[in-house]
């Protein structure tokens, strides 16, 4: 109850100052909000190159990518930085494009004018967990908080999906219409598929991150709700330590939202990377990816190399937050609840590269190296038509 005030506070004061912004002007500019960065930060570099349009980036606290001024405006969107932030709404209101990473609550109470068009760039490649309108959470809230979800969904002009698996998802948990889906690739994929810049990549990280020759074990588990503020790994670093530090160096990178302590363990085995703005960099360089239920895979998978999913709390996590019905079977790697499970499938090299490769071609159906610059090329369209974009 005083969460569901505090939301409608916030949502009216915003409302406020957003209609008064709107009685500006529109400028002819692309406004991205940013909470992980990624997809905006390659979306608008392709921009650059196509056109000098003003570019004015808002990030939000989470966001730890390195945008600078050379890429656009950047802006604090936070209300630790007032001024900052009232600058961010005026340029949400007289905007010509907006580009969000992310769910804003925000934007159930921001009625863009009719030349705006809102482009969701959804962070996550494909999804293992359910959300918007089927997390299963969902059904505990109210009636108010379940049309505040549906009047953000209805700001999307479009959502762009690197799949046909994908579109299907968005369909049932934003409850849009088909013609809402842009099927032109996800933009942070490009990066896969330009040898030269994953080099770049590869060799910078190895200074940054000495590994002495070894290869990398990357553990990227995601956020649990009740663990936001005292994340428990579940990994048993001494005994993983024991029997894989001759061969491996593990990374860890945990979700951007939680906050975790690991003074107690003291090793060169383990090196935190949680801080790194760009998972996908730590993939190149990654021999072996664990996670469980996070949408790093999909990506992961277009490297065909082995993943393992540490699913310690498969039966509670499906109860309390929802997973797709054939995660058992549809993973591209075994499926493990133990440390030990672990170790035994490593040693073993229980995985299979025929699976992981069909497993990225099925959810990276439109992600083919060019999905930024498809991206920048309907940004700049004077009329946004879905079948003007063409996979090349």
């Amino acid at each position: 109850m005083v969460r569901e005030i505090l939301i409608t506070f916030y949502l009216f004061v915003f409302h406020m100052l957003f209609t008064m912004a709107k009685f500006f002007p529109i400028q002819k500019k692309t406004v991205c909000v940013a909470s992980f960065g990624d997809n905006i930060f390659y979306t608008t570099r392709a921009l650059r190159k196509l056109s000098e349009e003003k570019i004015v980036i808002l990030k939000g606290r989470s966001c730890k990518y390195p945008f600078n001024n050379s890429t656009g405006i950047v802006i604090s969107f936070t209300l630790h930085h007032p001024i900052s932030y009232l600058r961010s709404i005026y340029h949400l209101a007289t905007a010509t494009t907006v580009l969000v990473d992310n769910y804003y609550g925000f934007l159930a109470v921001t009625n863009f004018k009719e030349e705006t068009t809102c482009i969701q760039l959804w962070h996550a490649n494909g999804a293992i967990k359910y959300f918007g309108l089927q997390d299963p959470s969902t059904e505990k809230r109210g009636i108010k908080a379940k049309k505040r979800f549906m009047r953000v969904y209805s700001r999307f002009n479009y959502i762009i999906v690197g799949s046909e698996r994908m579109a299907s998802i968005f369909r049932k948990s934003f409850e849009i219409p088909d013609e809402t889906i842009l099927r032109i690739g996800i933009p942070r994929t490009d990066i896969f598929y330009d040898p030269y810049e994953k080099l770049v990549i590869q060799q910078q990280l190895r200074k940054i991150q000495s590994v002495n020759g070894k290869k990398v074990i990357l553990y990227a588990p995601t956020f649990r709700d009740h663990e936001l503020e005292n994340y428990n790994i579940q990994l048993d670093l001494s005994l993983l330590e024991e029997h894989l530090s001759s061969e491996y160096v593990l990374w860890l990178k945990v979700h951007p939202a939680v906050s975790y302590n690991l003074a107690e363990f003291h090793s060169d085995f383990v090196i935190d990377v949680s801080d790194y703005h760009d998972v996908n960099h730590l993939l190149f360089n990654t021999d072996i990816l664990i996670t469980d239920y996070s949408s790093i895979p999909f990506e992961y998978a277009l490297l065909g190399k082995p993943i393992l999913f540490f699913a310690y709390d498969l039966v509670e996590y499906r109860s309390i937050r929802g997973l797709m019905n054939d995660y058992e079977i549809s993973m591209p790697g075994p499926i493990i609840q133990t440390n030990e499970e672990i170790i035994a499938a490593i040693k073993e090299n229980k995985f299979s590269r025929s699976i992981i490769k069909s497993f990225a071609n099925d959810w990276n159906e439109y992600s083919k190296g060019n999905s930024s610059m498809n991206l920048a090329k309907f940004i700049t369209q004077t009329d946004k038509q879905t079948d003007a974009i063409k996979i090349s």
